[in-house]
């Protein structure tokens, strides 16, 4: 597995362990940053896809204007006080190098991208939304990405349980760079395949434990049922994609 790909997936356990609750509350008096480790693991749909666990760092920041998390960037304006808005910046581990899988021999190497838009975010007294709208400001896929999600908090003694619903959304673009089939692709076990449009339904679940004021414990666990664009592909042999993730974060 190259560096850059190593990165890649740093990006992406940090980015679904740094959303600690416990941690964005105490920031929302002032700047907060922390830091600690992460151990994640992610089951990608690709056929014999060589999925393997990472044990990674993990730096958190979130002041008045700024939150950065992982891969993601965000500059916050606040318009009264339940709802953030802003332009995001992400790092996002989309992709796959043909050694990641037997059934990907021959298959050119899809890249992760930056991706550039913009968020919204509405705290009601049920619940948090949140929406975003991305573009492949790297211009791998050229494509798109759109997000709408809920979640609550609910506590438990020293426990935070957060439940969370999020519809994705990815253009054909997206689709076709990362999930078709090119005609010079394409073998006997491996047909040609042009990608389409797909809607992707996640459902998580976050729960936070506060070790000692400014210790924090992380455990995330989510499953995304893939759209009918995604899982027409031959590179597919799953509907879903699965995660599991555990941090640590010490808040200074």
């Amino acid at each position: 597995m190259s560096t850059t790909k190593s990165f890649v997936q740093a990006g992406m356990f940090l980015f679904g362990l740094l959303a600690i609750p416990s941690a964005q509350a105490d920031a929302g008096a002032g700047s907060q940053w922390g830091l600690g480790a992460t151990v994640g693991f992610d089951r990608k749909p690709y056929r014999d896809f060589d999925d393997k666990a990472q044990a990674l760092p993990l730096i958190f920041y979130e002041g008045r204007w700024l939150r950065v998390a992982g891969p993601t960037l965000d500059l916050k304006l606040t318009v009264g006080d339940a709802i953030t808005v802003g332009p995001r910046l992400r790092y996002a581990g989309d992709g796959y190098e043909a050694d990641d899988s037997p059934f990907l021999q021959g298959m050119a190497e899809r890249k992760a991208s930056f991706w550039l838009g913009g968020f919204a975010q509405w705290r009601t007294a049920w619940a948090t939304l949140s929406v975003e709208a991305l573009g492949d400001a790297s211009r791998e896929s050229k494509g798109s990405r759109f997000s709408f999600g809920v979640e609550r908090g609910f506590a438990a003694g020293d426990f935070e349980l957060t439940p969370r619903l999020v519809v994705h959304r990815v253009d054909r673009k997206f689709v076709d760079y990362y999930y078709g089939v090119r005609a010079e692709e394409a073998t006997a076990f491996r047909p040609a395949h042009a990608g389409q449009s797909a809607t992707n339904l996640e459902a998580g679940l976050r729960i936070g434990y506060a070790l000692a004021p400014r210790h924090r414990l992380s455990l995330d666990l989510s499953t995304t049922r893939l759209g009918s664009g995604i899982k027409d592909s031959p590179l597919v042999e799953r509907s879903r994609q699965d995660g599991a993730r555990v941090s640590y974060l010490y808040l200074f």
